[in-house]
């Protein structure tokens, strides 16, 4: 990276240090609001549409032969041989952690190491689904800390940059993920939008992405489809919003181009560019019309165009997609 201090291996590991306590925490959220669905609508039967959701039907399948909550619940939290588990998630951030000693603060480390320890720790009984709201809660809560000692402990040089791109990138991409659990694998039937168990659904996924109260701030009464979409896909004042999230993506690459004279970040910039345009002139209603499920699944691999872009020119990845396109034209 010519005009910068920071090792590519360095730059790597606080930006994928970044994103998998992003992803933990956001596994978490999906979890907990996935029970509460499952409790509500069909018992423990749903619990499949979580392995659809990540696209984890073949390494799924080799471990068990149905997705039962007990099944499910162990091998997103618990199975060691997954490496999208929440125990193997925390335990990646830690390895990465553990590269960046010279980098990060004590503090930083410490509670990523304790963070590790208590997930070695759970027993198979601890993620029972009648005990699974207060796990998740645990995690989401550990995986908060990390950030606020991050946020008050963490240099401010090109690594916090990096720091900034991996948490934002995977929240934007865990948001979309959120809603899709409820719009596209859950929808009810269409005699149950609107009713009392919709409205408590849309209410449980708001609180799961931490954004009711500030939903509610915004339209005080009133609850619908539109109006919680809208909200975690367009709104630039929640810090989960797909489009606050893009936004200070774009701001931050922006900034660390231009403060330590980097070369790369263009295809990546061009990526969120496409993204900020559509998110900018397309309505919840049109999206809604065509299909939200696929203006999700758009975003993602946008995203995936994003961080590919700055695998390739920060951290020596091969050529992404994007910019082969972008050569190719």
């Amino acid at each position: 990276m010519a005009g910068s201090s920071l090792l590519s291996r360095y730059a790597e590991a606080i930006f994928w240090m970044a994103r998998y306590v992003e992803r933990a925490e956001n596994l978490a959220r999906i979890l907990d609001v996935h029970e509460s669905f499952s409790r509500d609508m069909h018992g423990g039967r749903n619990w499949g549409a979580i392995v659809q959701l990540y696209a984890d039907e073949k390494a799924f399948s080799v471990r068990h032969d149905e997705p039962s909550t007990e099944a499910v619940l162990n091998f997103y939290i618990l199975d060691d041989s997954n490496p999208g588990s929440i125990v193997q998630l925390v335990k990646a951030a830690r390895e990465n952690a553990r590269s960046l000693r010279p980098l990060i603060s004590t503090e930083m480390w410490i509670n990523l190491n304790t963070f590790y320890n208590r997930m070695r720790a759970l027993r198979p009984e601890d993620v029972a689904e009648e005990r699974i709201t207060r796990l998740c809660g645990a995690i989401k809560e550990s995986c908060q800390s990390h950030t606020g000692i991050t946020e008050g402990t963490f240099y401010r040089d090109e690594g916090w940059y990096f720091y900034q791109l991996g948490r934002l990138i995977e929240r934007a991409d865990q948001t979309t993920r959120l809603l899709d659990v409820k719009y596209h694998l859950l929808l009810p039937n269409l005699e149950d939008v609107g009713t009392n168990l919709d409205i408590s659904q849309w209410n449980a996924l708001l609180r799961s992405a931490a954004g009711y109260h500030a939903f509610r701030r915004i339209h005080p009464s009133g609850m619908s489809p539109a109006k919680a979409s809208s909200f975690l896909l367009f709104n630039p004042l929640f810090p989960r919003s797909v489009t606050a999230c893009v936004d200070l993506m774009d701001e931050t690459l922006t900034d660390l181009r231009a403060q330590y004279r980097l070369r790369g970040g263009a295809a990546a910039l061009e990526a969120l560019d496409e993204l900020r345009a559509v998110y900018g002139d397309t309505s919840i209603e049109t999206i809604l019309k065509r299909g939200l499920h696929e203006f999700l699944d758009w975003t993602q691999m946008r995203l995936i165009d994003v961080g590919s872009a700055l695998g390739h020119d920060f951290f020596g990845y091969a050529p992404t997609r994007a910019q082969t396109q972008t050569q190719e034209a």
